[in-house]
């Protein structure tokens, strides 16, 4: 044999043994570095209409969606070729079969020249990747660089990235993203081009302020076709548990926040104090006790930080300058509801601005972001002027003014004497069921 033909040989057998490297610890491979396993196809389409779809209507838009993975003729759009995955620029996203919740992602990739592509998260608009060096004469941003929410507002945290990480078109480049809630950290190259930043609802942008939901609390991964060619590797993600998800979030923004309750008793608090103990740094609300307890201090604008954890049909709530006597919902500005997301299961049917994180009576929150019952969420609670504003484990359920409710049409008509108050207490309104609070910290702003 001829040492060209050889070396032709010797070539061939490498590629075809090539395969994906061994995803890190605790990570899983989402692309197998052979085939499309655990894929399908999908579009820019509001995965929570999806999941409402009637069963067979959900089935025929997913295969219509497989179909378009390849041309009329057949010819695929995805090919794996040598470990690596490529995708001539058209076609059907390739999506993950499987939705996910917080996760971190790793993913990596390069375009050719004048190249437009992204990573929908949870199946939503997206992680932005392009050519810095493309022509822009629509002024979209490329020269600043990928890894930007490029859906944002324009005007939003995250929209852009913090700074140009990228390589050149056709060489590789390296995403490390991680999500918890709404909330999207993005590393391009091991530098940050996304801090924290909330990826807001594509689907729902052009509804009023008070239509808009939040993103799913699960989705599936995309990877976006865009008129270029795109080739990916390496791709793995590492879901993250609930007790994880709350440790990241507290420790980010934690600046000027002090602590009011100092895990071993209730110094520095008012009320009725027999309703709760203390119990290994935990706040443990008494059965068959109400009340309301509150830090004995007095706030006008502020942020509050707690870890909350409820039994099944727990209810709570969170007393916003309570004035010290009354009815922390009527007398202070409001109770921000701390309550089971599957309340009527346990106990009956509530009103939806009874629903966790409600201004109580006045506004509804948006439902579905707790964890699992006995696992500790994470709550921050933003009280500026008449505004209120609730993010519960990364994702902002509530942002709402008490100052434009409609009091003609507040549950059963009752009276809010108190939501225009300008200052008062913060602190927790029982009844009687054994909820748990611990890392309780105040921010004044």
């Amino acid at each position: 044999m001829s040492l060209s033909r050889f070396a032709l040989v010797l070539s061939l057998v490498v590629l075809s043994h090539v395969r994906a490297e061994e995803p890190p610890a605790g990570f899983t491979a989402l692309f197998n570095g052979k085939d499309l396993s655990g894929w399908r196809g999908g579009d820019t389409y509001d995965h929570r209409k999806l999941l409402e779809l009637p069963e067979a209507e959900r089935a025929a838009l997913i295969a219509k969606w497989n179909a378009k993975l390849k041309t009329d003729d057949g010819k695929p759009h995805w090919t794996v070729v040598g470990g690596e995955l490529v995708n001539d620029g058209k076609g059907a996203y390739l999506t993950t079969e499987k939705d996910y919740g917080n996760f971190e992602l790793l993913a990596e990739w390069k375009i050719k020249p004048a190249t437009d592509s992204g990573i929908y998260l949870r199946g939503v608009p997206q992680v932005q990747i392009w050519d810095p060096a493309m022509k822009d004469p629509n002024n979209n941003g490329s020269a600043k660089g990928s890894g930007g929410l490029w859906n944002n507002a324009k005007t939003s945290p995250g929209r852009d990235p913090l700074v140009k990480a990228d390589q050149p078109a056709g060489q590789w480049n390296r995403f490390r993203i991680v999500m918890i809630g709404s909330r999207v950290s993005v590393w391009l190259n091991g530098k940050l081009v996304v801090d924290h930043a909330l990826l807001e609802n594509y689907y729902d942008a052009k509804l009023p302020a008070q239509q808009r939901r939040p993103i799913p609390v699960r989705g599936p991964i995309e990877l976006q076709t865009h008129d270029g060619g795109t080739t990916w590797k390496n791709i793995a993600i590492r879901e993250i548990g609930s007790e994880e998800a709350s440790r990241l979030l507290a420790a980010k923004g934690a600046e000027g926040y002090q602590p009011i309750f100092n895990g071993k008793n209730m110094d520095g608090w008012a009320g009725p104090l027999d309703a709760v103990k203390v119990k290994d740094g935990v706040i443990v609300w008494q059965e068959k006790k109400g009340g309301t307890i509150y830090w004995n201090k007095e706030l006008a604008d502020f942020q509050a930080r707690v870890m909350f954890k409820l039994p099944p049909g727990g209810n709570n709530g969170l007393a916003i300058r309570y004035p010290g006597k009354g009815n922390t919902a009527y007398d202070g500005m409001t109770e921000s509801q701390i309550l089971d997301d599957n309340y009527e299961k346990v106990k009956g049917k509530i009103d939806p601005r009874q629903a966790h994180g409600s201004v109580y009576g006045m506004i509804a929150a948006a439902r579905g972001y707790q964890h699992p019952i006995g696992e500790w969420n994470f709550e921050e609670v933003t009280v500026q002027g008449s505004r209120i504003k609730v993010e519960l484990n990364g994702t902002v359920i509530l942002d709402g003014d008490v100052a434009t409710v409609d009091m003609t049409k507040v549950m059963a008509n009752s009276a809010h004497p108190g939501k225009d108050r300008k200052s008062g207490f913060f602190g927790f309104a029982g009844h009687n069921d054994p909820v748990e609070f611990k890392d309780v910290l105040i921010k004044q702003l």
